[in-house]
């Protein structure tokens, strides 16, 4: 099974859009992750566990703009790629969501549970 078959489409904010604006918009969508564009090009990712580890050190970088706290490397995969392959890229890296890529631009995210559930005959969960 290849990322094509099971990506979702992925939620953006702009880069000055505050921590606690994408917490909300987390939140009410029910998603883990934004991708964060600077002039309508992605340039980095907040997640929830961004959002937790910068609020529990302070409360008042809920005001602060996500591009303070965005990840900034940003590793992706092709639509193309199998899902088992994407799985290693994920464990290696230490990420729980991947932003898919066709033809090099961003077309949608994949996350571990996503992998989980749509992994049939792939049964080394060992790598994730």
């Amino acid at each position: 099974m290849r990322l094509r078959d099971i990506m979702k489409d992925a939620d953006t904010v702009d880069s000055d859009t505050t921590l606690q604006k994408a917490a909300g918009l987390m939140a009410q969508n029910n998603i883990g992750c934004l991708l964060v564009l600077v002039d309508g090009e992605v340039k980095g990712i907040i997640t929830e566990r961004d959002v937790i580890k910068q609020v529990g050190k302070d409360s008042r970088s809920l005001e602060h703009p996500v591009s303070d706290y965005m990840s900034r490397k940003l590793v992706t995969a092709d639509a193309d790629m199998d899902i088992d392959e994407a799985a290693v890229i994920m464990k290696k890296n230490g990420i729980k969501k991947l932003p898919v890529t066709v033809d090099d631009k961003i077309e949608g995210i994949v996350t571990q549970t996503d992998l989980i559930a749509n992994a049939g005959d792939f049964n080394d969960f060992s790598v994730l």
